[in-house]
Formats: structure tokens, C-alpha cells, sequence
């Protein structure tokens, strides 16, 4: 190859990579943005919990069904799929499986060209279904595929009555998680002890401690803990656990507000350094949440409906986290200082790789004694 035209290659794929990652910088404060208006109008003061990446996921493909899609949509899903949602539990990282599924009226036309839309650019399971005779057994087929795909920590997500003959398209995504803590908790030292609650009372849960140094970090009115994942031979991916506790018992709200105004706060807040800790107690919890919504965003007309379910358990030992969607389509330098980490009251979490910064899993503990919503 010619030299120039190497040179010239070469520039127009570093170009690619930065305008790609300019990309997923805007998508991960777009997913913080998301998870504050979900918080807002379904899960105000209450456990909560659901993946960025899996509606992510499902709206590309509806996005791409529908014509509606971008070059920047899909470069950054593109990239989530094959970089950040890989399985590393063969090389000692987290088990992660992330699959698609679509099921499409077969009496519509044009299905052919969409199998080989979702088949060959989402890598999904595609089948042509009677929405018009069987909407119900249909239903019944997707959250089967649902609970499959999550290790049966996902069932029911699609509701009764949801799935009807004017369903035209679902497209479908469950993602699970499972990592181990790349330093375990030891269980010897889980101790009940009080959470506070919002409305001045508390409960009684157990609480995982450790005496080691931790990624923590203090700022103006709250602290950041980063809890690493065991990794393993996977040199390309760093996952790892947030908690976001503020100073306040009831400042957590006001904690997300500035999350979510905040550009590149996620990045600009990270523990990058072990310190001593002082007081450090973290509240074992399993919540799981389920919302739906219309996608008023998307220029299509009738609105197509989302039904999300998620769920998270987190112990001495690491997380498991899984999460299913389906969208459905119908006609019409540090001081190195102890500090105390004791999440006591409530706080947000965030699943995260970050080198990619791709959030995964988001959620907010308000009472860790209630394992569901």
C-alpha cells in the first residue's frame, strides 16, 4: 500500500475511535439523564433498580427496524456488544451474557428484510409469530425467553394484557451480570446494624465491613466508593461497583439532580487511590424493579410501549445483577487519610466498565430490608 494512503487511513481511523468515544461519553450522561427521570416519575423515594445498557440495546433495534436508526447509534452499540457485554468468565472475569430476540407478525411485509437486519447487525433471534390469533401464547414465548436468558432471575416481564392483535414487533434484550468482588468480603464480619430511613425511623439489616483500604473518595457533600471487580487475564475491560452516599440522610435526591445536570460527572468523580478506611460498613441488599413507558421520543405513531424488569443482589461474595426489555410495536494526587464509608442511609449505585464508561446497571437504596419493589 502506498505510504500516503496508509498515513491517510491510519488518520481516518483515529478520527473514528475519538469521535466514537466523544460518542459514548454523550450516551453514558444521556444514561444518568434516564435514570434520574425514571427515578422522578416511577421510583422517588423507593429501592430501585434497571440497565441503561439493555434499553439501550432493545431501542437500537427498534430504531434499526424502523428506519429510525444512526451511524452513531449503532457505532456505539456496536461497540457496547462486542467490547463491553462479552462474557469474561473464561479468562476469570465476570460472567456477562447479553442476548437479543425479535418477534415480528408474520402477515407483515418486508420481514425478510428485517431478519437479515437483526440477524446479521444484532446477532438476535428472530421469529415470525400470529400477534392477530396468539398475542397471549406470544407473550407467554417472550418472557419464557426472558427468564431463560436470565438465569430465571427475570419472569413476568411482560404483564397480562400487554401483548395484544395490534402488536405488530417486540424486540427484546436481556443482559445478566455475575462478578466477584477482587477483594471478598469476609463473611465472619457481617453485622446487623441500623439503616435510617427517610421518614426518621430505621431497620435493622446486615452490613458487610471491611478493615482493608478502598477506593474512596470525599467531595463537596457526598462520597465515592469504587468497589473493582475480579478481572482476571482481561486486559481490556475494568468493571467495577459505585456507591454515591451522600453527607446528608435525606440528600440523595438532590445528589441524583446533580448527577444528572453534570456532564462527565461520573468520570470527573472516581476514586483512583486506595486509602484507610475508618468506619466502613456497606448494607447487603436484593431489590429488583419492574416499570414500563411509552417511547414518546421516537417519531413513531402509536407510541411503542417499554416493559423493563431488573433486578441485583449484592453480598460478601460479589453481585448478580440481570435485566430484560422489551419494546413493543402496535398499529395506530491524594491525601492518603482514613475516611468513613458507612452507608447507613440511602445512596445510589452504578454498574460500570470503565473504559468505555458504559453504565450497565444504575439503582438507588432507600430501604435495604425490602427485597422487591
Amino acid at each position: 500500500m502506498d505510504p500516503k494512503n496508509m498515513k491517510t487511513q491510519k488518520f481516518a481511523t483515529s478520527l473514528l475511535k475519538v469521535n466514537l468515544r466523544k460518542t459514548m461519553k454523550e450516551q453514558n450522561d444521556a444514561d444518568l439523564v434516564l435514570t434520574h427521570e425514571v427515578i422522578a416519575s416511577k421510583a422517588r423515594n423507593s429501592n430501585f433498580i434497571f440497565s441503561p445498557a439493555s434499553i439501550n440495546a432493545a431501542y437500537t433495534m427498534m430504531a434499526a427496524g424502523t428506519g429510525s436508526s444512526s451511524d452513531e447509534l449503532n457505532a456505539v452499540h456496536n461497540e457496547i456488544a462486542t467490547v463491553v457485554l462479552a462474557d469474561g468468565s473464561a479468562r476469570g472475569g465476570p460472567k456477562i451474557s447479553a442476548i437479543n430476540g425479535v418477534w415480528v407478525e408474520k402477515s407483515r411485509p418486508g420481514n425478510h428484510s428485517l431478519k437479515d437486519i437483526m440477524e446479521k447487525n444484532f446477532k438476535a433471534t428472530f421469529a415470525l409469530v400470529d400477534f392477530r390469533f396468539k398475542a397471549e401464547q406470544v407473550r407467554g414465548e417472550v418472557n419464557k425467553w426472558a427468564s431463560d436468558q436470565t438465569d430465571g432471575l427475570i419472569t413476568d416481564l411482560l404483564p397480562p394484557g400487554s401483548v395484544t392483535e395490534e402488536t405488530i414487533q417486540v424486540y427484546g434484550n436481556a443482559l445478566y451480570f455475575k462478578g466477584a468482588w477482587e477483594k471478598k468480603f469476609d463473611k465472619f464480619s457481617t453485622k446487623e446494624d441500623e439503616f435510617h430511613l427517610l421518614n426518621g425511623s430505621s431497620v435493622t439489616v446486615p452490613f458487610m465491613s471491611s478493615g482493608k483500604s478502598h477506593y474512596v473518595k470525599a467531595y463537596n457533600g457526598f462520597k465515592v466508593l469504587r468497589l473493582p471487580y475480579k478481572q482476571g487475564d482481561d486486559k481490556n475491560r475494568d468493571f467495577s461497583m459505585y456507591l454515591y452516599l451522600p453527607d446528608k440522610r435525606d440528600g440523595l435526591n438532590n445528589l441524583v439532580v446533580k448527577m444528572a445536570s453534570t456532564p462527565g460527572f461520573v468520570d470527573d468523580h472516581i476514586p483512583r487511590v486506595q486509602v484507610e478506611v475508618g468506619a466502613f460498613r456497606i448494607p447487603k441488599f436484593n431489590i429488583s424493579f419492574m416499570f414500563e413507558v411509552l417511547l414518546a421520543s421516537t417519531g413513531l405513531y402509536p407510541k411503542p410501549s417499554m416493559y423493563h424488569k431488573a433486578c441485583v443482589e449484592i453480598d460478601e461474595e460479589g453481585a448478580v445483577a440481570s435485566a430484560a426489555t422489551a419494546v413493543l410495536r402496535k398499529l395506530s494526587l491524594c491525601i492518603r487519610t482514613k475516611i468513613d464509608f458507612v452507608a447507613d442511609h440511602p445512596f445510589l449505585f452504578l454498574i460500570r466498565e470503565d473504559k468505555t464508561g458504559t453504565i450497565l446497571f444504575a439503582g438507588q437504596i432507600f430501604d435495604p430490608s425490602k427485597n422487591s419493589s
